[in-house]
């Protein structure tokens, strides 16, 4: 999945598969790259205009729902 890379502290990249609604997050701290499934389209086009990623992601993505750790 292609991904976009954003100026943040927490995440260094995201991109989403909208043909099977994933939501994919590379994190900065660690490396780590999470899957996000069943994530409507208008959320990955929210995230990647909000003004901080990090705190959008805490607010809206992070247990809402369900994850896969890639790799």
């Amino acid at each position: 999945m292609d991904r976009k890379y954003f100026e943040s502290s927490m995440i260094t990249s995201i991109g989403y598969d909208a043909s099977q609604a994933i939501l994919e997050v590379e994190f900065k701290t660690n490396g780590q790259v999470w899957q996000y499934f069943d994530v409507p389209e208008y959320i990955w086009y929210e995230m990647e205009s909000a003004p901080s990623v990090g705190k959008y992601f805490h607010a809206n993505i992070r247990g809402t729902y369900s994850e896969s750790r890639v790799g």
